[in-house]
């Protein structure tokens, strides 16, 4: 099997024939191809077999009512108490709901809400206690005014069905689907979006000595056969979003390749998350120890991500984020000069 990774270019001087990625910002007229465990060459676009070349450059349609035709943010709001970056400070329902309001005023155009804890070694919340967490904010968020897209970070129909009935429009499920096999039947039924992301094992066990024959391949794969398994059961592709799961079963290599090779994920013809937001590979590199430390260096890594074509990033560092997407987006596309 061949895989194709595009070459993504923001150059402004833009060739004749050049194709746009995903229907965005950035272009391509070279692509990488890869053969699992054999040479990598680079071939004109044009050589790209006609099905390929269409899902690598076709428009991604809107996501929980945003298009998605320039990067959007989603602000990470963790109301629980043990969270690695920010545990324990939203916790309360005035403080999640308070920081969820300034994240939106911020620029926040996604709001993604979580009730159980993802860090490495955390255990699993008993599902009563996480939607207890999770949808009073949405509601709240809803019956004051906000008519913004929320989404729920959670592995658990419940959960999901919950928080799709009190407000949210999008579940984000690190699981891919795979923790609970009743989650596919709540976002058909609910007509919602879903975010599929890669995962190495369980939050509890997932960093303890993470391998792959080819970290790339094998979470391309993996999410690859998970869309597969969304549509078949009832949630077209173009309700799906996915997301590599940078730090979630990977070492900070294993990371590091795939935001080297972000663009190969456009193949799959979903909208791209990505989520580095503080994560431990930045403190390592950029040596910030405490991850309330590691914002500049996790605007870096989703700016180089927004250079790869990925729409929606998700972040703790909203107002940050968004000012730095103003500069880049002026400097690399003359937009908003």
């Amino acid at each position: 099997m061949s895989y194709f990774r595009p070459i993504a270019m923001l150059d402004l001087a833009r060739p004749r024939g050049a194709q746009a990625l995903a229907g965005g910002w950035c272009w391509f007229d070279r692509v990488e191809v890869i053969e699992r465990g054999g040479a990598r060459q680079v071939i004109a676009a044009s050589e790209l077999p006609e099905a390929v070349a269409e899902r690598l450059s076709a428009p991604r349609v809107p996501l929980a009512g945003l298009a998605m035709d320039r990067p959007r943010v989603m602000g990470i709001l963790n109301v629980t108490p043990d969270s690695f970056s920010d545990g324990g400070r939203y916790d309360a329902p005035e403080a999640g709901l308070a920081h969820a309001r300034a994240m939106r005023a911020a620029g926040a155009e996604i709001l993604d809400i979580g009730g159980e804890s993802t860090r490495p070694g955390a255990a699993e919340v008993p599902v009563a206690d996480e939607i207890a967490r999770t949808a009073p904010v949405i509601a709240a968020l809803r019956a004051g005014g906000d008519v913004g897209a929320v989404s729920i970070d959670t592995r658990k129909a419940a959960v999901a069905e919950a928080a799709l009935t009190a407000g949210a429009g999008l579940v984000n499920d690190v699981s891919a689907m795979l923790f609970d096999p009743a989650m596919a039947s709540v976002v058909a039924g609910a007509g919602a979006a879903l975010c599929l992301m890669h995962a190495k094992g369980d939050p509890e066990t997932m960093q303890r000595d993470p391998r792959y024959d080819d970290v790339l391949l094998d979470v391309y794969d993996h999410l690859a056969e998970r869309v597969a398994a969304a549509e078949a059961l009832g949630i077209p592709r173009a309700r799906i979003c996915v997301d590599p799961g940078i730090g979630f079963g990977k070492t900070a290599a294993h990371n590091l390749t795939l935001l080297r090779n972000l663009s190969l994920f456009h193949g799959l013809g979903c909208a791209l998350l990505l989520g580095v937001s503080r994560k431990r590979f930045i403190g390592t590199i950029g040596g910030a120890s405490q991850a309330s430390d590691r914002m500049p260096g996790s605007v870096a890594v989703a700016l180089a991500g927004v250079a790869q074509g990925a729409q929606i990033l998700r972040v703790h560092d909203v107002p940050e984020t968004v000012q730095a997407l103003a500069l880049w987006q002026a400097v690399t596309c003359g937009e908003g000069a």
